[in-house]
């Protein structure tokens, strides 16, 4: 957020105290639920001078029921002119009527904010029936159920993780006692007796079926012929083929290889060309695999290899079935540490709520604030006295203050912690005017709540009293504010003090996330610690 959002609430305080081209007025400022609301604006222009009101249908969650025609009222050689508007709110509760901008010749100029209050119709219980209170309903998603849901998921989670494991667990000790076979085509044999039982391309995953065919066929020819099968085409496997019957001597007939070449290339058609054989087709391309690899298997010479030969080949099986074993080791360590720690989770979930692990486990930045170590120190001209959990930072507000403004000003400051965007936000501001001005911070906090553009505002305030007697306007309630980048929502609690304390104006504002307990601790201390010295104005 820029810096100008940060120092919005003290702009629009002190632009209060300018002299106003439009007056504000309203004829109640408490009705009941329905009731009409009189809103009026009134300026003074010359005869000439063109004036548009705002043609609004909402005034902030005030609505308006009626507009009236503009009274014009000749004085002089000027015009007086009165807009009136009916509004209205059919929900209890204080409201603000924003600031609103009304166009003199083309330029805007900001009316007043207005805090109105509508409260409930008194019912009259003794001519009007009573009624025991209905139970509550509870809805089908309700954010005190979501843990419920979260444990389940979880539960469902680690049960499918563990499923996962047993069946990969299972298959890898077939693979592995497949592969303590030492013939290839002993290995051969059984892969293609599971791969019938399968019963893949009956189901329609003949994809799958050809892909596991031809992948037992390369790698029989692979450990038993010792041609690197896996990595070649089909054509260069052929022709390696051919070469190692040669070299090896293998009794190998043109029909064998034949026969091969065709179910090869007929599975690369089915697996890149999507191509689909008929059932006849797809039986006997098994038949011609199997009957290939037996008689590559027969055509192989008997040799004989040397005792140290067969000792390292047992070694080398030896450390293969080692690395293995080795491997399924870390898998299963790993496996039942997630699933500990799933277990774990859910343990502390149910036992000791989410609150618990979130805060003490997962880790929450507002507690740590609150038991961080505090800092103590004066802010501003005027100088106030506060307690933070952070070191304020100074914002040079300078340059961010129209020019009307700055002329009224002798000095301001404006200090910060945090952001909106983070759901915690510590703002404290100073000011003093050049002429001595009569604060108005009942309209200082209508201001500044408008200022922060939140949506379903609902505002309280109270007189508030520091330890020492000082008086200031206390404002509190919530708002739900808008995240531009994450195109989210988050309501807000707030809490702003203000102050015209020795010859100037003071304000601390305060946000937080609804319901962050420590934050709210965090709130509660700030307040409580802020303080002022009698008659202190340095200059």
């Amino acid at each position: 957020m820029k810096v100008k959002y940060y120092i919005l609430f003290l702009l629009i305080s002190m632009s209060l105290f300018a002299q106003k081209q439009v007056e504000t007025k309203i004829d109640v400022k408490k009705n009941k639920i329905g009731a009409q609301f009189n809103l009026t604006y009134k300026t003074t222009v010359d005869t000439a001078s063109k004036v548009v009101f705002p043609t609004l249908k909402n005034f902030g969650r005030m609505e308006v029921i009626r507009s009236y025609v503009v009274d014009t009222i000749k004085n002089g050689g000027r015009y007086e002119l009165i807009k009136k508007y009916g509004v209205t709110q059919f929900d209890s509760g204080k409201y603000v009527i924003p600031s609103l901008k009304i166009l003199i010749n083309n330029k805007a100029f900001a009316t007043d904010s207005i805090l109105v209050e509508v409260s409930d119709v008194k019912v009259d219980t003794l001519k009007q029936k009573l009624f025991d209170i209905k139970p509550i309903a509870e809805s089908e998603f309700q954010l005190s159920n979501f843990w419920k849901y979260f444990l389940i998921f979880l539960l469902i989670l680690g049960l499918g993780a563990l499923t996962y494991w047993l069946i990969k667990k299972y298959k890898n000790k077939q693979v592995e006692e497949i592969e303590e076979l030492k013939s290839p085509i002993e290995r051969a044999t059984i892969l293609l007796k599971n791969l019938e039982k399968k019963e893949l391309w009956q189901k329609g995953a003949v994809k799958e079926y050809y892909s596991e065919l031809t992948d037992i066929a390369r790698n029989y020819i692979e450990e038993a012929i010792e041609i690197p099968a896996m990595e070649s085409t089909t054509s260069e496997l052929i022709i390696a083929l051919r070469a190692a019957s040669i070299k090896k001597k293998m009794t190998v007939s043109a029909e064998t290889l034949e026969n091969l070449e065709r179910v090869l290339k007929q599975a690369d058609l089915v697996k890149f060309a999507k191509s689909r054989p008929v059932d006849f087709e797809i039986a006997e391309d098994q038949n011609k695999i199997e009957k290939a690899i037996l008689t590559l298997d027969k055509s192989i010479p008997i040799e004989i290899e040397p005792e140290e030969d067969t000792t390292e080949w047992d070694e080398m099986r030896r450390l293969q079935k080692l690395k293995k074993e080795k491997k399924t080791k870390i898998l299963t360590a790993v496996g039942i540490g997630i699933g500990a720690t799933v277990a774990l989770f859910i343990f502390l979930i149910a036992t000791k709520g989410f609150d618990f692990v979130k805060d003490n486990i997962i880790g929450s930045p507002t507690k740590d604030l609150v038991e961080g170590q505090w800092v103590s120190s004066e802010y501003g001209n005027p100088k106030m006295y506060i307690e933070t959990p952070k070191v304020l930072t100074r914002i040079d507000a300078s340059k961010q203050f129209p020019s009307e403004i700055s002329k009224m000003l002798k000095e301001a400051s404006v200090f910060t912690y945090g952001s909106l965007q983070s759901n915690f936000y510590i703002a404290l501001a100073t000011a003093t005017a050049k002429q001595e001005l009569d604060y108005d911070l009942q309209k200082g906090l209508e201001a500044t709540v408008n200022g922060f553009g939140g949506q379903n505002v609902v505002l309280k305030q109270e007189e508030f009293q520091t330890k020492m007697g000082v008086s200031g306007l206390k404002g509190f309630g919530t708002m739900v504010m808008l995240d531009p980048v994450l195109k989210s929502s988050v309501k807000l609690y707030f809490e702003i003090i203000l102050f015209k304390e020795n010859g100037g104006y003071q304000q601390v504002i305060l946000f937080h996330e609804e319901g962050d307990k420590y934050a709210e601790q965090i709130s509660e201390k700030v307040m409580n610690s802020i303080e002022f010295k009698k008659g202190e104005n340095n200059e």
